[in-house]
């Protein structure tokens, strides 16, 4: 589930349930309802919740009475009461047991958002290419247009049990795709257990993945779950499935068709409530064509896959992953010079965002300062952004012109042409982003309507 406040309505009135949860799920809140004051003492017994909205009249226990009760186990839980009803007497007695506010219906929504931040805190609006109610973890970055539409596509997977098969060069990132499906689906509190299925000897994989029964094999002193089995519950990365045996590849298609195994040295089958994700740097379809991956298998675990580009075609994401890994890795903030991050804009990146972080952190030890120099860089990274020949220079500059004018023009397209929203968003002025999107238009490129 997403991490985010949890706010439990109560109201008897299907539609104005309906109405507030909408209203506050669209500004990035969980929210459970309930047309009880009894069921929602039920909900408070048993789930985690940070506020309640409650009406005051309603058939059993009126929302005072709710709120009363509440206090007893819940006794800083902020608690907002609404009625159609303004009673006087109502509101003090309100306030005196606890309540954070109290408001009149019809309910102005401003003043209902201005109390819920009072108590928990502002949120921020959610990612306008995401589902409502979703968010990125901290650590992820998605500036790109190509990177968005990969998390996305894991929004759109992540409610399911479907097999997702991520694929992309090594480094890219596939693994916090993986990640973030799981930290987004209904499994988000089981485990998450992740196989790499390379680095391990194939002559263990099995019983890593199965498990084993005592004397199963030379060193077997007693039964031991796998990761199946450890998995319950929740979701299993089996990372660089490409390396897997055709006998193992075998007994993994089983799981994926009936979700049972065995363990290594027995007969008896165990189910797996397990929902699995595959990740892969090979092309597989190729990898089938050549006879070294079953075709069945393939097809099983590729009911949706997701792509991962190569860091050089997001060119949008490196100097915001630049900045988190050097934080990450200095745990203060830190500046770039301009030709520092002119190297990491120009450089081809073939090892991707591993490589982007390996850098960072060899910079990090060798800066001396808050400042980061290109000389703090590999040399090979120092190369991309050298521009001591005139005739060099203006291609390169070329470049980055290029690259400049390809954000904001995304950036200006996601924010559906607002100016505001998209000078927000680059952490410009909204003066400097006229005078370029002015520059733009001349150039006849489509910068949509002033706003």
């Amino acid at each position: 589930m997403p991490n985010h406040a949890r706010i439990l309505v109560v109201d008897d009135d299907a539609s104005q349930r309906s109405l507030l949860e909408c209203f506050l799920r669209g500004r990035g809140y969980e929210v459970l309802t309930a047309d009880t004051g009894e069921a929602a003492l039920a909900i408070l017994s048993s789930e985690a919740i940070d506020m309640v909205i409650s009406d005051v009249r309603m058939p059993g226990i009126s929302g005072l009475e709710t709120l009363r009760r509440a206090r007893q186990s819940h006794a800083v839980l902020p608690v907002l009461l609404v009625t159609a009803y303004a009673d006087i007497r109502d509101a003090v007695g309100a306030m005196r047991d606890g309540a954070v506010n109290y408001l009149e219906k019809p309910i102005d929504l401003d003043e209902l958002l201005a109390t819920v931040q009072a108590a928990l805190g502002p949120r921020e609006a959610p990612p306008p290419w995401l589902p409502a109610g979703l968010r990125l973890p901290e650590h992820v970055v998605a500036r790109s247009p190509l990177t968005r539409e990969v998390f996305r596509q894991a929004a759109l997977v992540a409610p399911s049990d479907a097999r997702v098969l991520i694929t992309g060069e090594s480094g890219v990132g596939k693994e916090v795709v993986a990640d973030v499906i799981h930290l987004w689906s209904p499994r988000a509190r089981g485990p998450f257990l992740k196989v790499n299925c390379a680095a391990i000897p194939e002559s263990l994989l099995e019983s890593e993945l199965f498990g084993h029964e005592k004397g199963a094999f030379t060193g077997a002193v007693g039964r031991r779950a796998g990761r199946f089995e450890e998995a319950e519950g929740g979701s299993i990365l089996l990372d660089e499935i490409a390396e897997m045996s055709p006998a193992l590849q075998a007994k993994l298609l089983r799981v994926t068709q009936d979700g049972s195994f065995e363990r290594v040295g027995s007969n008896e089958r165990q189910r797996s409530n397990v929902r699995i994700l595959a990740s892969t740097n090979r092309n597989l379809e190729a990898e089938v064509a050549e006879g070294r991956f079953r075709e069945d298998l393939f097809f099983r675990l590729n009911v949706v896959e997701i792509y991962v580009p190569p860091l050089r075609e997001r060119q949008a994401d490196i100097l915001e992953l630049a900045h988190l890994f050097a934080e990450r890795f200095a745990k203060r903030k830190l500046r770039f010079s301009a030709a520092f991050a002119t190297c990491l804009e120009l450089y081809d990146w073939p090892g991707n965002v591993r490589e982007l972080a390996n850098a960072l952190e060899r910079a990090v030890l060798l800066a001396g300062s808050e400042l980061l120099l290109p000389e703090h860089l590999p040399r090979r990274i120092q190369k991309a952004g050298v521009a001591s020949t005139d005739a060099d220079a203006p291609a390169k500059g070329t470049r980055m012109v290029d690259m400049e004018r390809s954000l904001i023009l995304s950036t200006l397209r996601e924010h559906n042409f607002s100016r505001t929203e998209t000078a927000r968003t680059l952490g410009m002025s909204r003066r400097a982003l006229l005078y370029k999107l002015r520059r733009y238009a001349e150039e006849g490129y489509d910068v949509g309507s002033r706003s």
